[in-house]
């Protein structure tokens, strides 16, 4: 029997015609193809608020345009997020994505409890694009707009493991591209 998946696509972009879209394709292709259920929350088609205020982070209630995208979260046994690296990091609607459908607003007496809890026995993948060489990223700059994702996100409610995909380069066309859309297939085809 296979995994229940979600693919989260956190590029900013709605045309849906960047690389990361065609890298997740790969990805979710892969995965039906062995029977894997797959979802897919696409960020840049939903209409969303940006978090203001102490009081909207921690007792608002979650615009009605994410409860479905939240449910297919709390659906997965696995998360994957895509997403290309801007300034150092994810794209600032994918963390408004997360600051809302991941907030504390869960009514427990106990909210950090509840929080932690929240994605508990989830896996997830992260599948980051860049111009600047993976490589680069990883050594000299730590990788840390993903490890912040990672640590400070994902694994605060619970995913875990979490594995990571840097992928270099991608403004310079050639035969990697379609060596990393493979790659991604296959490991659509794992669920990993």
């Amino acid at each position: 029997m296979g995994k229940r998946i979600t693919i989260i696509q956190g590029h900013p972009d709605p045309r849906g015609n960047r690389y990361g879209h065609g890298l997740a394709q790969a990805y979710r292709d892969g995965a039906v193809e062995v029977g894997h259920e797959v979802r897919v929350v696409d960020v840049a088609q939903l209409d969303f608020p940006l978090l203001r205020t102490q009081e909207d982070w921690g007792g608002g209630s979650m615009p009605a345009g994410l409860l479905a995208a939240q449910q297919a979260m709390l659906w997965a046994e696995h998360l994957v997020v895509f997403f290309p690296l801007w300034l150092g990091t994810m794209p600032a609607l994918l963390k408004g994505f997360f600051e809302q459908v991941l907030r504390l607003n869960s009514g427990a007496a106990d909210a950090a409890t509840a929080a932690h809890a929240l994605l508990a026995g989830h896996s997830g993948r992260v599948v980051v694009t860049m111009a600047m060489p993976a490589r680069r990223y990883r050594w000299t700059y730590s990788a840390h707009g993903v490890r912040g994702l990672e640590r400070s996100l994902l694994g605060f409610v619970g995913v875990k493991p979490i594995r990571e995909t840097l992928i270099g380069m991608v403004e310079e066309p050639g035969a990697q591209h379609l060596r990393w859309i493979e790659r991604l297939h296959e490991l659509g085809r794992s669920a990993d």
